[in-house]
């Protein structure tokens, strides 16, 4: 057991104590670098909100989409983000499941990336249509005239799809923050935060009950959450694959974009925990482990989605589709070339480098493959839907698209929005899962005769190993 420790935290993390005094300490005033990131991500808000009024103003003419480039940026950045999403459910669900010891730091970032990650592709089926007054025309439910909604369009298959993964990542969120909540509410001095971690903590105390069914509802959940890793992206790739466009009418598109959807959440995680680790001094306990075994994953998520590159330009060419042959052409030799070329060096190239342990272990090279790896992954969903659009039947309809400047600042005002939530997640809400990190530590013994100085059990020289059986908050 003690090796397994010091394999996944740094032996400077020794008791509970010390646990609850790190996790605390992020939730403390912000110093200026933390100011000076929340108003950049509220500047980039604001200017999604003023080219959206523009849109809603001029139409969506204005925001670069035509005939026949209707989905053009706006639907591209929402599969985006969906697909940033999966890595939360991956690596707090799946791995919970398979008991993983090195997801216990970690996976909270995930679940909190995939929550405003959600919530950012969300906006844009509402941005997309152009007259958001009239969003409620997406959801399932008859209009005042009656009249029901299509439901074999693959708008409203978006919606009972985000919907879906909103729903069950939040609950599965906020259910494992209760006990850190908890400890918080009885950590803090500041009346306001004490009432609020009061409220959300649902009267937390600990009990044997409480854990009983924490854990029980916690496995129902990981269990339930598990599946939305395949379901919701398959969902999102068959609005393209039930089509007869050329490039989008094939098979492969939902096992590919659910390897994608992770590749591209895995190198989010890491994207946000390489700075997260260094800013609030968290190398104790996210250590080079963690970030060896995401570039792992992340290694051989871009080989299958590599492989499903090959397989794409293969099926094109072994087809004899005309039509099929020349889109694909065109992404990597005619207008496109720069998307494709992108694409496939950034996703399937550059993630190579990770064979190597020092360019694994070399943080800063990992966190720049993972930029790389998302500017990739969004080139990969652009390459998917303009290029095919703009290159379908008649020739007479090709088109070359260029995005537009009231697309580039609603999709520069994503980001904003992402990190404006991340932002205040991290000061406001546990960062570090307090209670299952103190799961695989030592737990404080006092032995009959004599203690160490932390409280710990001392028998024939050694601290006394055994899991414990509850969570202590002081």
């Amino acid at each position: 057991m003690a090796s397994e420790i010091r394999s996944v935290f740094h032996p400077d993390v020794k008791n509970y104590e010390q646990v609850n005094r790190d996790a605390m300490r992020l939730l403390t005033k912000p110093g200026p670098g933390y100011v000076a990131l929340f108003g950049l991500a509220l500047a980039m808000v604001a200017m999604a909100a003023v080219a959206f009024g523009y849109e809603v103003v001029y139409g969506l003419g204005y925001a670069g989409l035509t005939n026949p480039v209707g989905w053009g940026t706006f639907i591209t950045t929402f599969v985006f983000w969906v697909g940033i999403g999966h890595a939360g459910t991956l690596i707090s669900a799946i791995l919970f499941l398979f008991r993983a010891p090195w997801r216990q730091s970690i996976y909270r970032l995930a679940e909190a990336m995939t929550v405003f990650a959600v919530l950012t592709a969300a906006l844009f089926p509402i941005i997309h249509i152009g007259r958001p007054w009239f969003f409620y025309w997406l959801l399932p439910l008859p209009s005042e005239r009656a009249i029901w909604p299509n439901f074999r369009s693959p708008l409203l298959w978006d919606v009972f799809a985000v919907t879906t993964y909103l729903t069950v990542s939040s609950v599965f969120f906020f259910i494992g923050l209760i006990p850190d909540i908890a400890a918080a509410r009885d950590s803090t001095t500041v009346p306001w935060r004490k009432k609020a971690y009061t409220i959300l903590s649902l009267g937390w105390r600990g009990s044997d009950r409480e854990w009983k069914s924490f854990t029980r509802a916690y496995l129902f959940l990981a269990a339930l959450a598990t599946p939305l890793v395949l379901s919701v992206h398959s969902v999102v790739s068959w609005d393209f694959a039930v089509s007869v466009v050329p490039g989008w009418h094939t098979t492969i598109f939902a096992p590919y974009f659910v390897a994608g959807a992770i590749l591209s959440g895995i190198a989010m995680v890491a994207t946000i925990a390489i700075p997260v680790r260094k800013i609030f001094r968290l190398e104790a306990y996210l250590t080079d482990l963690h970030f060896d075994r995401m570039a792992k994953m992340l290694l051989l998520t871009s080989l299958i989605v590599g492989f499903a590159y090959s397989m794409e330009y293969f099926m094109a060419w072994y087809s004899g589709e005309l039509f099929e042959r020349d889109v694909f052409w065109d992404r990597v030799f005619g207008q496109y070339w720069w998307a494709g070329w992108s694409m496939i060096s950034f996703n399937a190239l550059v993630p190579q480098l990770l064979w190597f342990p020092k360019i694994r272990k070399n943080l800063r090279v990992f966190f720049i493959i993972t930029i790389f790896v998302n500017i990739g992954m969004w080139y990969e969903r652009f390459v998917i839907i303009v290029p095919s659009l703009a290159h379908s039947y008649e020739p007479w309809k090709f088109l070359n698209y260029h995005m537009s400047y009231t697309e580039a600042g609603i999709l520069l005002g994503s980001f904003g929005w992402f990190f404006m939530w991340f932002l205040l997640y991290l000061r406001f809400l546990p960062t570090l899962s307090i209670a299952e990190i103190k799961e695989i530590l030592p737990p404080p013994m006092r032995n009959a005769h004599h203690g160490d100085e932390h409280g710990q059990a001392v028998s024939g020289g050694r601290v006394a190993e055994a899991l414990p059986t509850g969570y202590v908050t002081e």
